[in-house]
């Protein structure tokens, strides 16, 4: 007598597992498609693998498979072997025709991250930081494709990030002036006075000028760790800094900013930050991983961030998550 095998109800499965990963595979095709403009050779509408061939310069057997899985992945439709981009494609993807081109992040990822990664294993087992070690060109890259990501958290921030009826902002540290620049323009009365880095001053100063409100903006040179900048400012932010200094330097740096501020100022502090919730947001645990593996830095647990802002003179109002993007903690001037 022969048993039969009955089929039985699982509660387990396999795919998470398996999704995560090969994630790794979707992730070079996405580098890869944005490289070869996939995307962009579909901003004027529909193209089949033999066209898109024929306009990226990649022999067709390659450009189906890559086609094929950017639709598995949500990025492209596909009807009738057509593909046609979905909306985020288009507004994220195709170069000069999007509202912002993450190609530059997309090729820092694939030329410096991805690379960076392969010594991942040694910074878990040794809690040793990774060190980048690039030439002039890769330093290059490494900026531009960084400072793209920052253009997209600025777009979002500015979206999410209510700061109607302030006046006097005080931007203490960040690395990039899109955040400001953002808010000012849609707040005509807002003035920002900018205190960054010394090195990072003349290039701030740029961007501002270029923006068109250099006549609503100061800029100032001094240690983001150090630097106290005084005032009464009724709007600050402290956006990318925490992960980039120590505990007790990022404490300083908050009684610095609340220091400068008026009672009742609007703080916006924009970070990766870990939380403890019953399930960690993925973004932030991800770039935990990344900022200490690249470099060292330390994406902080939120509790702990909370923390520093009440010693500071902060009272915690909320937190905001952003897509594809850190999250904001806002905080008020007690």
């Amino acid at each position: 007598m022969t048993d039969t095998l009955q089929p039985t109800e699982r509660t387990a499965s396999p795919a998470a597992i398996v999704d995560i990963a090969i994630g790794f595979m979707g992730a070079k095709q996405l580098i890869t498609a944005s490289r070869i403009g996939l995307f962009a050779a579909l901003a004027d509408g529909p193209l089949d693998a033999e066209a898109l061939a024929a306009a990226t310069g990649v022999p067709q057997r390659q450009v189906r498979i890559l086609a094929d899985s950017m639709n598995a992945q949500g990025l492209l439709e596909r009807d009738g072997g057509r593909y046609s981009l979905t909306p985020d494609a288009a507004a994220y993807l195709t170069g000069d025709r999007a509202e912002i081109d993450l190609g530059p992040f997309l090729a820092f990822l694939g030329d410096t991250s991805y690379e960076q990664w392969r010594g991942y294993d040694r910074t878990v087992d040794s809690d040793a930081p990774g060190v980048l070690e690039l030439d002039e060109a890769g330093w290059g890259r490494f900026l531009a494709g960084v400072m793209r990501y920052n253009e997209l958290h600025a777009d979002e921030f500015a979206r999410a990030f209510d700061v109607a009826g302030r006046r006097s902002l005080l931007d203490l540290g960040g690395l990039s002036p899109a955040f400001a620049v953002n808010v000012m323009r849609a707040n005509p009365e807002l003035t920002t006075r900018f205190v960054v880095a010394p090195d990072f001053a003349d290039s701030v100063a740029q961007a501002v000028a270029e923006a068109g409100l250099a006549d609503r903006a100061v800029v100032e040179g001094g240690d983001t760790e150090s630097v106290e900048p005084g005032g009464e400012h009724d709007l600050v932010f402290v956006n990318h800094v925490l992960h980039r200094f120590t505990a007790e330097q990022n404490r300083t740096i908050l009684a610095n900013a609340r220091a400068a501020a008026a009672p009742g100022a609007k703080l916006a502090v924009l970070d990766f930050t870990l939380d403890d919730e019953p399930r960690q947001r993925r973004i932030d645990a991800l770039h935990a991983g990344e900022y200490y593996n690249i470099d060292g830095t330390v994406v902080f647990p939120e509790a702990e961030v909370r923390e520093w802002l009440e010693a500071a003179g902060w009272r915690y109002v909320e937190t905001i998550a952003l897509p594809g993007s850190p999250r904001i903690l806002v905080a008020e001037a007690r």
